[in-house]
């Protein structure tokens, strides 16, 4: 266990120094803001594709594995929505809360995190982790929230959904890569390198940006956030195991990476959404504050526990 929290520990330690460097003042909320773009779209973007470029469509997509993560998701969905509706919160806070309790950080912590530690093979249920978590739960929290102000869902709403989708440049990315890969053509070795390079500092910025970008929160309703926290980092790993392991044929590999993946924190982007609709954005942040502290132990734990399940060599 204790070679194992060594071996998360340099990834949180990132995340550290970006919280350090931003609190002190050394790094300005500007100058994370700046990385931030600079991670999304540059340094991750080229990742993802070249992950994807170098896979086929059948190395990502299982409908078993979409089930059970689905599945997985839904039932600690639907037990948050409920928590959030007996104490009396609007359809909107109950979404928020929600989608605190399933959406992990895959992009910035999960992507960079699990392939260096799972191996390269990770990377196709990763990214399906990361397509599910985009294009299913991004769609549902923004549907919820304006239908519950506006009594219905409008045809502007999807519209406003399937752009979202359109100009997000992971799911570009992921597209794009797969579009190649599907081609069959190697991608040229100038360009490859290209990407590799650019790629590499993924890892480090994600990690950094997401540091900085929690030294700008602060911690305010504990039970709440307590609550969520331990949806995210226990109950969904748990939910996501259950359905991975025993209720659908999930490749053993890919099951492990899954739950790891659903062992990650709340991821940033809940925040951001809570922000621009007015929901609830000081409990989201508080949220992501408490699991992505309490998660130095947890993720470690659940990453030992399959690996060892899956015969897999930590690091290879």
């Amino acid at each position: 266990m204790v070679e194992i929290f060594l071996k998360t520990l340099p990834f949180f330690a990132l995340i550290a120094l970006g919280f350090q460097a931003c609190r002190t003042g050394f790094f300005t909320a500007e100058a994370a803001a700046y990385l931030t773009k600079f991670v999304f779209y540059f340094a991750l973007s080229a990742m993802l594709f070249r992950f994807a470029a170098n896979l086929s469509l059948a190395e990502i997509f299982d409908w078993w594995f979409v089930a059970a993560y689905l599945w997985g998701c839904f039932v600690v969905y639907l037990l948050a929505t409920a928590v959030a509706m007996l104490h009396r919160r609007p359809v909107a806070e109950a979404a928020v809360e929600a989608q605190c309790a399933v959406i992990g950080n895959t992009g910035f912590l999960g992507v960079p995190m699990l392939v260096v530690l799972l191996g390269e093979a990770a990377a196709g249920p990763v990214l399906m982790v990361l397509t599910l978590d985009l294009v299913v739960f991004s769609s549902l929290i923004v549907i919820l929230v304006t239908g519950s102000r506006e009594g219905r869902v409008r045809l502007s709403t999807l519209k406003t959904v399937g752009l979202g989708l359109l100009k997000n440049p992971m799911i570009v990315s992921i597209v794009l890569g797969l579009a190649w890969s599907s081609t069959g053509w190697d991608v040229p070795g100038p360009i490859n390198e290209f990407l590799a390079i650019l790629g590499a500092a993924a890892t480090p910025g994600a990690l950094f940006a997401i540091g900085a970008s929690l030294a700008g929160k602060s911690a305010e309703r504990m039970s709440v956030a307590g609550w969520l926290s331990f949806c995210k980092l226990v109950l969904h790993p748990a939910a996501v195991a259950l359905a991975a392991l025993v209720l659908f044929p999930v490749d053993i590999f890919d099951a492990a990476v899954m739950i790891a993946a659903a062992s990650l924190p709340v991821a940033g982007n809940v925040y951001i959404l809570a922000q621009h609709y007015g929901v609830a954005p000081q409990r989201v942040s508080t949220a992501i504050l408490v699991s992505t502290a309490i998660s130095i132990l947890t993720v470690s734990v659940i990453i030992g526990w399959v690996s060892q399940m899956a015969g897999i060599t930590l690091g290879g």
